[in-house]
């Protein structure tokens, strides 16, 4: 594939140039400023790196077919800027003239580092320049020399700013003075787009003191390389420190993140194409020697993908990330593949009025900066997760507090166990999680954790797990009857990093810290909704799922251009206005009832898409179908359903939902209805770690709801196989076994067979569930349950597809007829009047005097 090459966002697939089969970020520190008035966000990051597992000591070229380079002798892209603002562009061969030429016109100290601005005023403050002529037409670019080692050609950014393609080669045919690196030379891949990066530069972690006097790591699997400089001991160093230390590590990434340029080839050569940001360093060739500690200076671009700059419902200027399929990779350079699992800390700075919410934990009350009079936001992650998994936003919200409810309100959380009047319970991570001037206490005080869990101490066991699920008509087990195969003691399969599924008080956490913002037009409904629901909906979660993995939990509603009724990230989820209740019919209970299974749903993906997610983006039921299942569950949990009620409150859902998933397959291209569809080869990369996944740049993928909704049916198929309450006891086995890892559907139903054994003689086994479910469109022939909700509810707009099963299903039908008939609705029986005449002639002989004997 061309790395240059449009791709067309109808047919395309999105690629995932970073080559994380090579090298890996650990870790990201980013230093960013929300610039309003402009719509980016500048400033820099910096990547801690190690090479990946495996990665070998030589790459040959076909790698760099894999990152997206293309040919051995690949040109590179860069960004210039014409001294008369016309295009030009050249090919290696073409007969051009460069001269250098004293720059007589110094730039002043005062250049905006990590701006387009600050990279143009650097050029400028440089000994020599380099002019390259095509023609009449003249390109200004720069050149900087490092020692007598390498040399950098950076792109000028500016308006009226083209692209002239420049070979890779070290002597090229414009100038053996400005040299570029050999097609031998190790590339560091990253995703990227639609970002002005005005410089790359490797580190000085040798400066950093604290550094240099950590001891000695004891060697393992993540220390598994070879040093070849003291720098790249020090970062290894730095990446192992263990888990119990986390503050003390973060402190020294914020310092490293602050260390110089190296003063031998310090700055690296890069450019970037539509889809990623490629590094290299002269006359390095492998991952090992390659730079360890990286910074980059850029800049989003105000019509970058990854962030949406518009206004609040107040009508006051806001960004936030958009969650397109694209994820982070227009909002900072990183790994965008799931493999590539890391850590981060940012530093965002903002006007004083606004608020900053983002992935991160702990986050400190704002400072002032005093040089620029913005507030300073500071937030953290110590549990490695994908980057795509970053989310940042930042406007002139409001924190809604909780509020006496009203009688109505009081009734509904009454009826939820969820009171007005005790103070919270503390737990881990429950230190201060203030914003504007709000500690944690005033967050959440007035919210009562009454959820009528039958818990004793801080342990919680499957035998204690004795909340109501209700069955499966007919089904015939007891929520117990799996009691014997939970195993409480936590034994993690994950890296080494703070986890809280081993923290005795995490598991009696039921409510941890949160906070609620929206603007002040919809203030109101927030406290009325939210603020009054999130604590009985977490306490819920936590009952079905057990130990929350995040230690906090910010709730903002968001512009009303968000494309979805909510996202969740870690540590925060984005709502819509569209699920607050407008107190039109159905009132109070109505209208809380589409925000409280939102909230669920959202809830439900801090176990299902974010503590455990999937390895090939491709298999988004994982995330989806599986929040889908669970926001029922959590729901009724919440809302304390008898078991009659919840089982009623699920099949009206079912009913609908599968509505809308007959409707959708009808409608949508074949391919696009496969929930597998890479099939055999779904979590299989190429060498360097670069793949594509299908179908993500298609515009109407982001309405479609086939993974949440054929997901959701494939989960219920399987706990109708081994019993709803099993089921969902199973759920916390299998969180507890693979919370902080990357999964692909085999793993949970492999897990899922061995703990049911006896399910194979239901038919069910991986192949069947693949040929089945996963791996073809459409929907699996279990048309049977769908036609037996419709009749028992009377839901009387999907007649039609009972009459469909009753003439094409005629030996599996049989037994509707009676049901049609005992529901003694004269609609009903006059669809089973119907249909047994036009099937009459072609029913077997003992199924028709059956039939007849039921309805005449």
């Amino acid at each position: 594939m061309d790395p240059d090459g449009d791709l067309d966002p109808d047919t395309d697939d999105l690629p995932l140039r970073a080559n994380t089969g090579h090298i890996l970020v650990r870790h990201y520190v980013l230093d960013l400023t929300v610039d309003f008035n402009r719509k980016v966000i500048n400033g820099s990051e910096v990547l801690f790196l190690e090479p990946s597992p495996g990665a070998g000591d030589g790459l040959g070229t076909g790698d760099k077919e894999e990152a997206g380079e293309g040919e051995v002798n690949a040109k590179l892209r860069y960004t210039v800027e014409h001294v008369d603002t016309t295009h030009a562009e050249f090919e290696v061969g073409t007969d051009v003239a460069v001269r250098d030429k004293r720059n007589e016109d110094r730039a002043g100290d005062g250049a905006a580092a990590g701006t387009v601005e600050g990279e143009n005023a650097a050029i400028r403050n440089r000994e020599e320049v380099v002019i390259v002529t095509v023609g009449t037409k003249e390109i200004l670019m720069a050149k900087e020399e490092h020692g007598s080692e390498s040399q950098t050609l950076s792109g000028v950014k500016g308006q009226g700013a083209e692209t002239v393609d420049m070979p890779w080669d070290r002597h090229s045919q414009i100038d053996s003075s400005l040299e570029s690196t050999s097609d031998a030379d190790f590339t560091l891949v990253l995703d990227c787009c639609d970002l002005a990066v005005s410089k790359v530069e490797e580190l000085n972690i040798t400066s950093v003191s604290a550094v240099c006097s950590l001891p000695e790591i004891v060697t393992g699997e993540r220390s598994e390389v070879n040093p070849v400089s003291r720098s790249a001991t020090l970062i290894q160093k730095l990446i192992s420190i263990p888990s119990g230390q986390w503050r003390q590590q973060h402190q020294l990434f914020a310092e490293c993140s602050r260390a110089p340029a190296s003063e031998e080839g310090g700055t690296l050569w890069f450019h970037t194409d539509q889809w990623s940001l490629q590094v290299r360093k002269e006359r390095v060739v492998t991952p090992q020697e390659f730079p360890r500690a990286l910074r980059i200076l850029y800049e989003t671009r105000p019509e970058g993908g990854s962030v949406r700059w518009t206004t609040d419902q107040d009508k006051r200027v806001c960004v936030y990330t958009a969650g397109s399929p694209i994820n982070n990779r227009a909002l900072f350079p990183c790994q965008e593949p799931p493999v590539a699992m890391s850590t981060w800390q940012a530093r965002v700075r903002a006007p004083r009025e606004c608020v900053v919410l983002m992935s991160g934990e702990n986050q400190a009350i704002p400072v002032e900066d005093e040089e620029t009079g913005l507030s300073i936001w500071n937030y953290y992650v110590t549990m490695p997760m994908p980057a795509s998994t970053f989310t940042l936003a930042v406007g002139y919200w409001h924190q809604a507090i909780a509020k006496f409810p009203s009688a109505m309100e009081a009734g509904l959380q009454g009826r939820m166990g969820c009171g007005v009047s005790a103070k919270p319970r503390a737990g881990p991570g429950a230190g201060p999680a203030s914003g504007l001037g709000s500690s944690t206490s005033e967050v959440i005080k007035g919210s009562t954790l009454q959820t009528g869990s039958c818990y004793s101490g801080d342990m919680i066991t499957l035998s204690d797990f004795t909340i109501d699920y209700p069955c499966l008509e007919d089904d015939g087990h007891s929520v117990n009857d799996n009691a014997g195969m939970a195993d409480d003691s936590i034994s993690c399969s994950h890296g080494d990093y703070p986890c809280r599924f081993t923290e005795q008080l995490a598991w009696s956490q039921q409510v941890v810290p949160h906070r609620v913002f929206a603007p002040v037009s919809l203030l109101q409904k927030a406290q009325v909704g939210i603020v009054s629901l999130l604590p009985c909906c977490l306490a819920a979660a936590h009952a079905v799922l057990g130990v929350h993995p995040f230690p906090r939990l910010d709730v903002l509603i968001v512009p009303a251009g968000f494309s979805s009724l909510g996202m969740a990230s870690p540590h925060i989820v984005f709502l819509s206005q569209s699920v607050l209740s407008a107190g039109g019919p159905g009132g109070i209970e109505g209208g809380q009832s589409l925000l409280g299974s939102r909230l669920c749903h959202e809830l439900a993906h801090s176990w299902f898409g974010l503590a455990i997610g999937a390895r090939d983006w491709t298999e988004e039921w994982l995330s989806e179908g599986f929040a889908t299942y669970l926001e029922d569950i959590i729901w009724a949990q919440a809302q304390k359903l008898s078991p009659q009620d919840a089982v009623e409150q699920y099949d009206l859902k079912a009913l609908l939902r599968w509505r809308r998933l007959s409707d959708e397959a009808q409608n949508l291209e074949e391919e696009l209805q496969v929930l597998r569809p890479n099939t055999d080869n779904t979590g299989r990369v190429s060498e360097s770690g670069s793949s594509v996944v299908k179908h993500a740049l298609n515009p109407g993928k982001t309405f479609m709801q086939i993974h949440y909704l054929k997901g959701y049916f494939l989960l219920r198929f399987l706990a109708s196989k081994v019993g709803e309450p099993q089921f969902i006891a199973f759920f916390r086995l299998f969180v507890k076994k693979y919370h902080g890892q990357l999964i692909l559907s085999q793993d949970f139903l492999r897990m899922l067979l061995t703990t049911f054994p006896d399910s194979a003689r239901e038919g069910l086994t991986l192949t069947t569930v693949y040929t089945d479910w996963l791996d073809r469109p459409g929907i699996p022939k279990v048309r049977h349950r769908w036609c037996e909700l419709v009749v028992k509810h009377g839901y009387s707009q999907a007649y039609r597809d009972v009459e469909h099963f009753l003439v094409n299903d005629q030996a599996m039908g049989v037994y509707l007829y009676g049901e049609l008939m005992l529901q003694e609705d004269p609609e009903q029986q006059a669809l089973a009047h119907r249909c047994l005449t036009l099937v009459r002639e072609e029913l077997d002989q003992s199924a028709r005097k059956v039939v007849e004997e039921m309805i005449l």
